[in-house]
């Protein structure tokens, strides 16, 4: 009961952060950038200064499903922000180019959370059947406790990357902000609005970490 209690509220506080992120990045899509400039534009604008010619902008689908991907070196930008000429676009657009510059000087942080992807996504698949197996087996009283051990385990992996997340997100935005205005790409009000849409796509990051974080500890504190 504690652990659907858990999971349902931060599932309703995550969703109204989404609500809530979903309705900046539409409201700022209305704001048009004062030079024109396109999502795609801002992106190449922002590589360039960085002497970053080894990553390719690419247009992806989707609403919302920007990202960089280091290992083919990609962005992939979703087409309101790939062709938008909006402060949403330029917004989205330079945090994602944020995440290139982080991989071009070997930001930490992101070489480490690169490095767990492979770990994370083994631990994500088996933490379904785990969750079951566990049950079950406690339930019956048939290997339930090792079954436990090994579901913790794999929650505090996904967890660890939770919050391995915080750090590479909050600074690609501060990369993407900064630029943003030292270039003159937006400023004054537009930058004001880069900086507010950014903020609400970082508490998503927030809200998952803190739902991770809650979840691996009851499940621990639950293990006997």
């Amino acid at each position: 009961m504690g652990y659907l209690i858990i999971v349902g509220f931060f599932g309703l506080i995550g969703m109204l952060v989404s609500n809530r992120l979903k309705s900046k990045f539409k409201h700022y899509s209305r704001v048009p950038m004062t030079n024109g400039l396109s999502g795609a534009e801002v992106a190449a604008k922002m590589l360039e200064h960085y002497n970053i010619r080894d990553v390719k902008i690419v247009q992806g689908q989707g609403f919302l499903t920007d990202h960089y991907n280091p290992q083919t070196k990609t962005i992939s930008l979703s087409p309101e922000v790939f062709q938008g000429r909006s402060v949403s676009a330029a917004a989205v657009a330079s945090h994602e180019c944020g995440h290139a510059v982080q991989h071009k000087e070997a930001y930490s942080w992101l070489t480490f959370r690169s490095k767990m992807v492979p770990v994370v996504q083994l631990a994500s698949r088996a933490q379904s059947l785990l969750f079951i197996l566990a049950f079950g087996g406690f339930a019956s009283g048939v290997g339930g406790g090792l079954l436990w051990q090994i579901l913790i385990a794999a929650f505090f992996i996904t967890t660890l990357f939770a919050v391995v997340t915080l750090p590479v997100e909050f600074d690609a935005s501060k990369r993407a902000l900064a630029w943003l205005d030292r270039s003159h790409v937006a400023t004054g009000v537009q930058h004001e609005g880069a900086k507010d849409a950014l903020w609400w796509a970082a508490m998503t990051y927030v809200v998952s970490a803190l739902s991770a974080i809650t979840i691996f500890l009851y499940l621990f504190l639950s293990r006997d």
